[in-house]
This record gives structure tokens, sequence and C-alpha cells, in this order.
């Protein structure tokens, strides 16, 4: 990713709309779609600059790595424990342990072997354990956007079940969701294109667009888990080992 747009993660990630909205509706698919134990263990796969691990946390006894150390010694700060050095596909620690649920939000995207990190993260779940992702979806909606972050993928919906399933997984639901904004990205992407203007990093938008742009693509957390969306600019799944 571009060092500009890797370090508006750590600006942003408190009060942007995106990453408040995208929170909820994680939270909402834990709820609804995973089961865990009263002393579940977790582990955050490539954290980033620890926008989730708070959330994460609420539901049990949280680990996680990231590969960036500039991100991974704040987000440490946040997590009040070292948060692990880590690569994927096969350089992420956690040899041998047993975890509950293994959230990977918007990561593999990132990732040339997609199906080989997946394998990876399957050795450190428990027998029924379950991993949560979310992921960029539809390919024509490829852009500068993706670029600037450094993407190597855009996901279909049969695309990421497929990954899954060549991983070992067995998947229990796979669905779009930030679909109520999709026509408005889907305008200014095309606007982009017909008119040539180049994509800008990612910035702040005013308090009031930012706050009703968040309650729009909140108010999904109550579809979440419950209906499969059409289209979306994002996907999610669930999935378990067996």
């Amino acid at each position: 990713m571009d060092a500009v747009a890797y370090h508006s993660l750590r600006d942003l990630q408190d009060k942007h709309w995106w990453f408040v909205g995208r929170r909820k509706i994680i939270s909402e698919l834990i709820r609804r779609l995973v089961t865990l134990p009263k002393r579940a263990r977790i582990l955050e796969a490539g954290c980033g600059y620890g926008g989730n691990l708070a959330m994460l946390g609420r539901f049990g006894d949280l680990d996680a790595f990231e590969y960036e150390e500039g991100a991974r010694n704040y987000a440490s700060g946040l997590l009040n424990k070292p948060v692990a050095p880590g690569f994927l596909p096969d350089n992420i620690g956690f040899a041998g342990e047993a975890f509950d649920l293994v959230a990977m939000l918007d990561v593999l995207e990132h990732i040339d072997d997609d199906v080989g990190s997946l394998r990876t993260l399957r050795e450190r779940l428990r027998d029924g354990g379950s991993i949560l992702i979310t992921v960029p979806a539809v390919p024509w909606l490829w852009s500068e956007h993706d670029e600037i972050h450094h993407h190597k993928r855009r996901y279909t919906k049969v695309g990421l079940k497929k990954v899954l399933q060549q991983a070992g997984f067995e998947v229990a639901d796979v669905s779009y969701f930030n679909t109520l904004l999709f026509p408005l990205a889907l305008a200014q992407r095309l606007a982009s294109r017909f008119s040539g203007k180049k994509f800008a990093a990612d910035t702040m938008p005013n308090r009031f667009v930012n706050g009703v742009l968040e309650r729009i693509f909140a108010f999904e957390n109550r579809l979440a888990g419950r209906i499969n969306l059409p289209i979306g600019l994002s996907l999610y799944a669930v999935a378990r080992r067996v």
C-alpha cells in the first residue's frame, strides 16, 4: 500500500464513516453467525493500526499480528500487549495455537497467495473454529483506489467461496454488504473514468457528510447475517474448520 494511503488508515480509523460503519456490521456478524465459548480466543490477521482491536476484544481474549513495524507498534499500544510480527502466507507465528475465531478484515485482497494464506490461518483454528473475512467486491469496479491500496484483486461471491473451499473450509455464509451506498460509489467511479480525474488519497469528509454516510452504512448491521444482499462494494464470509 502507498505510504500516504497506509498512514491515512491511522488517522481515519476512529471516526471515518467507513471504518465506524464496518465495525458495527462486523460486530453483528460475529453475534449472529459465530458461536464462541465464554473464554474465546480470537486472532486478528493483519491488524494494521489496530482500529478493530477494541471491537474484537469484546468477544474474547484477543491476539493479533501485523507485518508493518510502525503499524504494529501503534496497535500494540491499543491492545496493551505486543502485536506479533507476521507475514502471510507462511510466517505468522502462533504455531500450535488453537483460536476460536480468526478475523481477516480487508487483508486477503493484498496477498498474492490467498488460498495458501487461508490454509495457514486454518491451522491456527481449533476444530469447529470460525474465520470471518471481509474483502472488496465486484471486479469491474476496479479503480485507481485499488491500485493506491495495492490490491491484487476484487472478489466475486463465487470466487471468495471457492478460495475458502480450496483452503479446506466449510463456508457457512457469504454475502455482499455496503449495498446502500453502491449507487453513489458506482456513479463516482464512472465519472472518474470519463473525466480522467485522478483519485485522491482517503480523506475525512466534513462532519455532516461523514455522519450521514455513517448512518446509511451502519443501517446494514440490521441486515447483516440475515439477508443476502444482491450486490455491494464489499463481501463478507464466515467459514469453519471441520
